[in-house]
């Protein structure tokens, strides 16, 4: 049994009780981070600062949603003692009554918060609409056919890209008019696209980052408005930030400079995203005198797994380091097994899961961790036949679906009829007769139904239900999708705070839950294609969970199987030139290994990771499968070391 987790320990009371000026938390993996962040935020809330002088930002709703509940049950439980006609009492007791609590959520529900009040200052109105990644592209598409541009020739993926990094790392525009030709086609297709995003009343999700930083550089009167306000600024996870949401945080903080971040650059893992941890390990530099407090008392994993992904984050260079530890009990060794391909692999992973079950563990307190969303094949295959329910993060998201899309694009032209790349959406699903109808009445209706009348509205005017019979497979499924959204739509009080949030949810903040089904495991069942039920992936909520490593961070579970742990799949074969990317797959492992409470097993097949030569060998139980079954062997032996 682990210890329970201290309300704080001395360190990070330390954090929570610091002064003024900026802090930097270097927080380890499972050091207690969103308790000292949200301790934070109480603490300045106890010590008189007014809740609209502090705004928390996160990087999902989901972490914002977790930091508002905790900052709620603390104000309630300090109402519900005995002095609860004290004068701090009654106060927090009108934050509660009032909802005048401080502004806590993401970057971009801040951009927008912002860009609702300002966005006329660059041609918007406060309805504006957020397009998100396939708005941009069908406009991008549009505009290169326009141009009468081939698509082969210029990729449109690959142009969103770049106008995406123009924004978020705010390049100016006019240093990409260059003699190189791809530039110059970029160039023209980025104006034409910003002045479609303007004529269309939108911003695009970068937008609300570039175009609030360009708002308030331009606008002093707005800047001090907003300096002179938020005395307090608190960001998590700030080894994910950009440098569009840097100088963001930096343009606010500097009146005041109470900036309090935290974070973990050894958990850097969204470089792809954009995401720069030098700003991070460059804390100090640019906020000169700045404190930095450690935490690194783990309070998640045992001695044993702690000891080694230690062990193995010291081999990069870039980091600012630490020394993690725990109180927890020593644990087992690190199980590595080598397998002689992926289905063998896969198979054996699974029995080992099936025995775990049949001790009575929880199936939802058991990971499979990967790299790449392609390793869930196999492992999935091997599941299903042992009749061990799972379930899969990753999948299409919830909004992405096709139904569900269509949906919202008439929402959104209701309350937008300026809105192009909702129109264009329904032009291209729907009969000219049927169009005609719904963009006339749609936005007649809007003010005269509720949004899960607006939504019924539509589905019989488009007579919805018989185009998804007609045009898929799973129609009962996609009107499943549907019944949520109207059932998750009529919890709203108004339309634009409901479209705004769908637009907001990001892609970590996961999905909502689907039926649960009773399948037992079942030991041994025969591996071929017809034994026992079957599992759709994503079906079970509470049965095993498969996930990639980066959607892993930020969880924990007492079984950790980390499979894939080749040389080419982790590190990644795509990151073996440069020493950047390979640092960051080191920093991928380190987080895979991480979340493991009690018991973490790594596997390969084929050449082992070079990750797992820099692990401690007396921490390792390694075996080799045969047809025999596993047999163990000494991992000095046997270990592949590659330069």
């Amino acid at each position: 049994m682990q210890k329970s987790k201290p309300e704080l320990n001395e360190v990070q009371q330390k954090a929570v009780k610091h002064g003024n000026g900026p802090l930097l938390i270097a927080a380890g993996a499972g050091s207690g981070k969103t308790r000292t962040l949200t301790s934070r935020l109480i603490y300045l809330l106890d010590s008189g600062i007014k809740p609209e002088n502090i705004i928390a930002i996160t990087f999902t709703n989901k972490a914002a949603n977790e930091m508002k509940s905790r900052t709620i049950d603390s104000l309630q439980l300090t109402i519900d003692k005995k002095n609860s006609s004290s004068q701090m009492s009654n106060v927090k007791g009108q934050m509660l009554t009032n909802g005048n609590l401080p502004f806590v959520g993401t970057f971009h529900s801040l951009g927008a918060r912002i860009l609702k009040k300002w966005g006329e200052k660059i041609g918007r109105n406060d309805q504006f609409t957020i397009f998100d990644d396939e708005d941009s592209l069908g406009i991008i598409k549009n505009i290169l056919k326009e141009m009468d541009i081939s698509k082969d020739r210029y990729n449109p993926l690959a142009i969103m890209s770049k106008i995406s990094k123009i924004k978020n790392e705010l390049i100016n525009p006019e240093e990409l008019k260059s003699e190189n030709a791809y530039d110059k086609i970029t160039m023209a297709v980025f104006e034409k696209y910003e002045d479609t995003l303007k004529k269309s009343n939108a911003f695009d999700f970068d937008d609300l980052i570039e175009k609030v930083v360009g708002i308030l550089q331009k606008n002093k009167e707005i800047l001090e408005e907003y300096r002179n306000k938020w005395e307090h600024i608190l960001v998590d996870e700030f080894q994910d930030v950009n440098t569009s949401q840097y100088a963001l945080i930096k343009l606010l903080s500097e009146k005041y400079k109470n900036l309090f971040v935290i974070g973990d650059d050894q958990q850097s893992i969204y470089a792809f995203r954009g995401s720069d941890f030098r700003i991070f390990l460059n804390f100090e530099k640019d906020w000169p005198g700045s404190a930095i407090i450690k935490l690194e008392e783990n309070y998640r994993s045992t001695q044993n797994i702690i000891r080694a992904a230690s062990q193995l984050i010291k081999n990069n260079k870039f980091q600012k380091p630490k020394n993690l530890w725990t109180k927890n009990p020593e644990g087992s060794l690190i199980f590595i097994t080598a397998f002689e391909e992926k289905e063998s692999e896969a198979w054996g992973v699974a029995e080992k899961i099936v025995q775990l079950l049949q001790k009575n563990e929880l199936p939802q307190n058991i990971a499979i961790i990967y790299r790449t969303n392609a390793q869930s094949r196999a492992i999935e295959q091997a599941l299903i036949r042992l009749n061990v329910p799972y379930e899969i993060f990753g999948g299409l998201k919830f909004y992405q679906r096709k139904e569900i899309k269509d949906m919202i694009a008439g929402l959104r032209y209701a309350f937008n009829p300026k809105d192009i790349a909702s129109i264009e959406r329904l032009s291209k699903n729907f009969s000219k007769a049927k169009n005609e109808i719904i963009l006339k009445e749609l936005p007649r209706l809007k003010d005269e139904l509720s949004i899960s009348e607006l939504i019924k509205y539509f589905i019989e005017q488009t007579d919805y239900i018989e185009y998804l019979e007609k045009n898929f497979k799973n129609p009962d499924e996609r009107r499943e999708n549907i019944k949520e959204l109207i059932s998750f739509a009529s919890t709203f009080g108004n339309a634009h705070d409901f479209l705004e949030q769908v637009a907001l949810m990001s892609a970590i903040d996961g999905r909502p839950k689907l039926k649960k089904e009773a399948i037992n495991p079942v030991r041994n069942s025969p591996p071929n294609e017809s034994s026992g039920p079957r599992l759709r992936a994503g079906a079970v909520s509470n049965g095993v969970k498969l996930m990639t490593i980066h959607l892993a961070k930020g969880l924990e579970f007492d079984h950790v199987f980390l499979i894939g742990t080749s040389d080419g799949l982790l590190p990644h074969e795509k990151s073996l030139q440069k020493s950047d990317d390979l640092e960051e797959e080191r920093r991928l492992m380190y987080v895979a290994m991480t979340r493991a409470k009690q018991n973490l097993n790594l596997s390969f097949y084929g050449l082992p990771s070079r990750f797992l030569g820099e692990l401690p060998p007396e921490l390792i139980e390694f075996k080799q499968a045969t047809n025999r079954g596993e047999e163990l062997r000494d991992w000095d032996d046997e270990t592949i070391y590659i330069e």
